[in-house]
């Protein structure tokens, strides 16, 4: 449902056309939002300083980099969440199906240890990241910016080309991370899929499906962590899509952006209010994701849950991510106000020591 907000007061955020390389000829990275994704990172350009100034060593140029890939579908019938990441030591990669109807979730995970049996993508606007094994294959491919995925696990055969509208921009930013570092985000919600998808041998129908993608990379901090929140969404007025976090990309500009039949709206900071359960088989309960100049008013109620701990020491992961329905309300740089009731989405909630 869209109204106009009584009390709405402009708060147009803006970005700027996306350079063609990340980091720039005195080897420091581009910071800002752009208007489209980077055409190259130019990782090997960087500048990277230690804390105490000094040019880091090669080693730590190598393993301090991180790079994560992730693709969400949201069809009548099923969410498909999927991710390929890379911190260097190891490359993982998870693939979930749940089935909404049945509130059922199924899993397969992959480990490759120091860059074998995987491959990331270079660049957001071009190249392939792949893994595979015993369990299936997981394969990002991106031309000119459009990501296709080619899945085969759990059931799931996929070829899928996410499509955006003619006019429609990703949220595309990087920022300072930690004393030396950056990270740089490209995420795009509310996307239309042309393909072929098939559960179980059983064609879905993509006509009211939609995704979104995030590309993330960068020299993040050694400890890691982030709340977030995405809605991919055809609803009976519009295409919707969100996305709001806390924790990485705090320095500065914040990654939240909303999009609605494909026009990007980039938001204020949020706040995440929930609380964390003290073990496994504790429920979690309901989370309030605001912001304070009232544009972002939401709750969301979680119905299952793919979690993972690790705990290696010198490596470490506690990762939630809920699959759930949001209430509430954003306001768009409009003045718009959209209504949310019972929005299938995500929530996510993670730490890493990487």
């Amino acid at each position: 449902m869209l109204a106009k907000a009584a009390d709405w007061t402009p708060q147009i955020l803006t970005s700027v056309p996306a350079p063609q390389r990340l980091i720039d000829e005195a080897g420091q990275p581009v910071f800002g939002h752009f208007d489209g994704p980077v055409a190259e990172l130019g990782v090997e350009h960087f500048n990277y300083r230690n804390e105490m100034d000094k040019p880091a060593s090669r080693w730590a140029k190598h393993f301090d980099y991180k790079q994560f890939q992730f693709l969400s579908i949201v069809t009548p019938h099923y969410v498909i969440g999927v991710a390929l990441a890379d911190i260097r030591y190891v490359g993982s990669a998870f693939c979930y199906l749940y089935d909404i109807s049945s509130n059922q979730l199924i899993e397969t995970s992959w480990l490759k240890p120091l860059g074998l049996g995987y491959q990331m993508s270079d660049s957001p606007m071009q190249g392939s990241a792949n893994i595979k094994g015993t369990k299936g294959s997981v394969t990002f491919e991106i031309e000119q910016g459009l990501w296709r995925l080619r899945l085969n696990t759990l059931g799931i055969e996929a070829d899928l080309t996410l499509q955006p509208d003619v006019l429609s921009l990703p949220m595309a930013m990087c920022n300072p991370t930690g004393y030396s570092g950056w990270t740089y985000t490209q995420k795009h919600n509310g996307l239309a899929l042309k393909g072929s998808l098939l559960v179980n041998h059983e064609p879905q129908p993509l006509q009211r499906a939609c995704a979104g993608y995030d590309f993330s990379a960068g020299f993040m901090r050694r400890d890691t962590s982030w709340r977030w929140a995405s809605i991919n969404c055809i609803s009976e007025h519009a295409v919707l899509g969100l996305n709001l976090a806390a924790g990485v990309n705090e320095t500065g500009c914040n990654e939240n952006a909303f999009w609605h039949n494909g026009e990007r709206h980039l938001l204020g900071p949020v706040h995440f209010q929930f609380t964390r359960p003290t073990s496994q088989s504790q429920s979690a309960g309901k989370w309030r994701v605001f912001s304070d100049n009232g544009h972002v008013e939401l709750s969301f109620t979680p119905k299952n849950c793919r979690q993972e701990k690790l705990n290696l020491g010198f490596l470490k992961s506690n990762f939630r991510q809920y699959i759930g329905y949001f209430d509430g309300f954003i306001i768009d740089n409009f003045g718009n106000k959209h209504q949310l009731n019972q929005v299938l989405g995500l929530t996510e909630d993670h730490f890493a020591r990487w």
